[in-house]
């Protein structure tokens, strides 16, 4: 692999592996402050960064060296709502500015693998902030998040779904229902 789609992937891949640690730490609060669908939509968004840390992971091939993580993430937990607001932020930023520029540059350099899961974690991330804009809604006016039918997760690109059952095909990545995880 190049040498800068490389470091995209590496940044990629700790910026996601952090996103996930985090969002279980933001269901833990949650859940104590008595949001439990909001614990389980960041338990599940969680299940998905840990996706997109994967596949950006399987892109390293024969890598085999120390990295230093360094990836722009919103931190410093505090309530659910404040929680909610640096996912959005983080999720924000995946969406506006990191992704469509690792794209472009894993595009440039031929670097196929590195650019389909930089695009399917794009596409995913619009979903996780959409779901979080709307879970702080509620949370803002001291409700939890009406949650109706489960959040599902696609084990293969990180889709995500909330619903009685997922989709048939994954709209991102064309995996089969039976990929999905549900929470």
């Amino acid at each position: 692999m190049r040498s800068v789609t490389l470091d995209l992937v590496l940044s990629a891949f700790a910026g996601e592996s952090m996103a996930h640690l985090r969002y279980l730490i933001f269901a833990d609060i949650a859940e104590r402050e008595g949001f439990s669908n909001v614990a389980r939509l960041f338990k599940a968004v969680a299940y998905a960064e840990f996706v997109h840390a994967r596949n950006h992971y399987g892109n390293l091939g024969e890598y085999n060296a120390d990295f230093k993580a360094s990836a722009g993430t919103p931190a410093g937990p505090g309530t659910t709502s404040k929680n909610l607001e640096l996912a959005i932020r983080g999720e924000e930023y995946e969406v506006n500015e990191m992704y469509p520029a690792y794209i472009e540059v894993a595009s440039f350099q031929r670097e196929r693998g590195a650019e389909r899961s930089f695009r399917w974690a794009l596409e995913a991330e619009k979903i996780h902030a959409q779901l979080y804009r709307e879970a702080k809604i509620y949370v803002d006016s001291k409700q939890d998040w009406p949650l109706t039918g489960k959040v599902w997760i696609c084990s293969t690109c990180g889709h995500t779904y909330v619903g009685e059952e997922p989709p048939e095909r994954c709209p991102i990545c064309g995996a089969p229902r039976g990929k999905y995880v549900g929470f």
